[in-house]
């Protein structure tokens, strides 16, 4: 986990933090024109596109200019490890969205860990495939 951790430092999380940010308010939006807001859907789908969004950035740009030889490093371990390094971004949704489903849509404790773990998986899929086509595109060129 801690070369996860490194690899993620110097992520874009401003772009990260913009893209769950908006997805969740247009999210919010749109849910309260057409069928009635759902706010713990929202921020949940704002914080699994968060992380994924400062993985993929970790992941696509690892020799980026500005980072230290630790960080560089750690980035190059993730595109040897794709599956290990989504271990941590799905981590991170999963805990953030477990209390947002439990306070926000009074689902309980075991409903709210099943959506928090499925937000987890989902983004552990999204983030250890990216990783393979980084991967394999890295090697290809």
């Amino acid at each position: 986990m801690s070369l996860a951790g490194a690899a993620l430092r110097g992520a874009p999380w401003k772009l990260a933090a913009f893209t769950g940010g908006g997805v969740a308010a247009v999210n919010m939006l749109i849910g309260l024109v057409f069928s009635g807001a759902d706010p713990g859907g929202a921020l949940s789908l704002g914080a699994g596109l968060f992380f994924i969004v400062a993985a993929a950035g970790a992941l696509f740009n690892p020799g980026a200019s500005g980072i230290d030889r630790v960080t560089r490093n750690a980035r190059a371990w993730s595109l040897k490890h794709p599956w290990r390094f989504a271990l941590l971004p799905a981590a991170a949704t999963a805990a953030v969205t477990y209390p947002i489903q439990l306070i926000l849509d009074g689902e309980g404790i075991f409903g709210s860990l099943f959506d928090a773990l499925w937000g987890g998986a989902l983004v552990y899929l999204v983030v250890g495939l990216l990783g393979v086509a980084v991967k394999g595109r890295a090697r290809n060129s």
